[in-house]
């Protein structure tokens, strides 16, 4: 049986095109507490909260319950529910899940093939965070998650048959004249630019184009805050910034909460801009809205 390709193929509900990592962060973090303690299993009731958490930090801006992903997951043969009835899940109501004492855990040929092959474990973690997140946010995710990984697990993999261009980061960072479109940092050690990222802006993950349409140059800080969620663009190109984001410090103020209704830096002329297409597809799946009022000068 092949556990990669049941991990990349994980049968996720959708509408409207909306991302849906429900399915995904469930088996991540299950994946972690195996690594844990590979024979507990885990009460719906104990990980509840675990699970609201990561949907609310790494899934679309919409609230969503953890009691879809943990019933519907045994449906990919990766999963197994039990109550105090037996096995078999009593439903995907929070109620009935809570009710009933349902536990879940990997699906014992799955536990099975980790014991015969450990790396397995860092192979599929792997495939779900290529899958489905952008890389700035992997680390944090598997830290949230409770997994550890050897760094020879963390190399990427090529979801799909697709490569990621070499290409892309350079002609970015040319087309934005080596400044974060954001904040316009554009630090340098001799001719070397550091801190300076090509963001894409509908994820590679999700099938997000390597184009310079597709991307901005943003330094480190914002790249990341971008891929949270936490910094958006509106339809007249200007940075949106989230309510929901809490800063009281000078330095939060001045490089986040500052930020709102800025209007982007760049391209230089006769590069491509920022393609209104994928702007709108970060807005809409990403970005966690509304956002805050343009701050006076």
């Amino acid at each position: 049986m092949d556990w990669l390709e049941r991990a990349a193929t994980l049968r996720q509900w959708t509408s409207k095109g909306v991302r849906a990592p429900h399915k995904p962060l469930l088996l991540l973090y299950a994946l972690g507490r195996y690594q844990q303690d590979a024979d507990q299993e885990l009460a719906y009731s104990a990980v509840e909260e675990d699970l609201k958490r990561l949907l609310a930090e790494y899934g679309p801006g919409n609230r969503s319950t953890p009691a879809y992903p943990f019933h519907h997951l045994v449906n990919d043969g990766v999963w197994e529910v039990r109550t105090s009835r037996g096995a078999g899940s009593p439903g995907s109501g929070v109620r009935d899940l809570r009710a009933s004492g349902a536990a879940g855990r990997l699906a014992p040929d799955l536990r099975a093939a980790l014991r015969r092959d450990p790396a397995l474990l860092g192979r599929m973690a792997r495939t779900l965070l290529d899958l489905h997140f952008p890389p700035s946010l992997h680390s944090e995710l598997c830290e949230a998650a409770g997994l550890e990984l050897e760094y020879a697990e963390t190399q990427p993999l090529v979801p799909g048959g697709r490569r990621r261009s070499q290409m892309l980061r350079e002609e970015v960072l040319t087309a934005y004249e080596y400044r974060c479109a954001f904040c316009g940092y554009d630090g340098r050690i001799g001719a070397i630019p550091v801190g300076l990222e090509a963001a894409h802006v509908h994820w590679w993950a999700l099938g997000g184009p390597d184009e310079v349409e597709n991307a901005l140059c943003l330094c480190s800080l914002h790249h990341k805050l971008f891929d949270k969620g936490v910094l958006g663009v509106d339809e007249e190109f200007r940075v949106m910034v989230a309510q929901r984001f809490v800063g009281h410090s000078a330095a939060a103020r001045e490089q986040v909460v500052a930020l709102a209704g800025r209007p982007l830096l760049g391209p230089q002329p006769g590069t491509p801009e920022l393609g209104a297409i994928h702007r709108s597809w970060h807005a809409e799946q990403v970005f966690h809205g509304p956002s805050r009022p343009a701050v006076a000068v």
